[in-house]
C-alpha cells in the first residue's frame, strides 16, 4: 500500500473520490430545487406479428407448475426463492430510491421535516413489499424442505432400490 506525499500532491485514488464527490453534489443540488418524475414511454408495433394478440410466448419467472418428481420440485421451489430473493433487492432499492426522491418535494404546509415524513409514510409500503418478497423466498425454501421431510419414506426407498449392489448369488450346480 502506497502513500499520498504530505505535500500539495494527491494520489490518484483521492482525486477519483474527489471528483466523484463533486458529480454527486452537482447531481443533488440540482435535483434539490425541483421535482421531475421520470416518464417511460413504451411504444409496441403489432402491426405485422402473427398470433392472436401479436404475441409470441409469455416470458414467467417460473418454470411450469409441473411437480412429477421431487426434481420438478425441487427446481420450482429454489427458481421460486432465486427471483422472490432478486424481486426483494430490487423493491428494497426501489423503496429507498422512492423516498429519497419525495423526501426533495416541500411541504405544502411547510412543516420541519414534513416531507420527509411523508415519503417514509410512501415508501414503507414499497419497504413492506420489499419484506414479503423476501418471506416468500424463505417459504419456498421451507416448502421444499418440509416435502423431503414429509415424503422421506417414499425418497429414500426410490434411492435404496436404485443403488443397492448386486448380491452375490448362490449357485447349486457348481459343487
Amino acid at each position: 500500500m502506497t502513500t499520498a506525499p504530505r505535500t500539495g500532491q494527491s494520489s490518484t485514488r483521492d482525486s477519483k473520490f474527489s471528483s466523484a464527490g463533486a458529480a454527486a453534489g452537482g447531481f443533488v443540488g440540482a435535483m434539490g430545487s425541483t421535482f421531475v418524475p421520470p416518464i417511460n414511454v413504451t411504444f409496441n408495433n403489432t402491426k405485422n406479428v402473427p398470433g392472436p394478440r401479436g404475441g409470441g410466448q409469455s416470458q414467467s419467472l417460473l418454470p411450469a407448475p409441473e411437480f412429477n418428481s421431487p426434481a420438478q420440485i425441487r427446481n420450482y421451489c429454489n427458481t421460486l426463492r432465486a427471483a422472490a430473493v432478486t424481486l426483494s433487492f430490487e423493491v428494497a432499492m426501489g423503496a429507498e430510491i422512492l423516498k429519497a426522491v419525495l423526501a426533495t418535494v416541500p411541504d405544502p404546509d411547510g412543516r420541519i421535516g414534513g416531507s420527509k415524513i411523508r415519503a417514509f409514510k410512501v415508501s414503507r409500503k414499497m419497504q413492506r413489499a420489499a419484506d414479503e418478497l423476501r418471506n416468500a423466498a424463505k417459504l419456498a425454501a421451507a416448502c421444499y424442505a418440509t416435502f423431503s421431510q414429509e415424503y422421506e419414506g417414499e425418497l429414500n426407498a426410490h434411492r435404496a432400490r436404485g443403488s443397492r449392489p448386486p448380491q452375490p448369488r448362490m449357485t447349486w450346480g457348481q459343487q
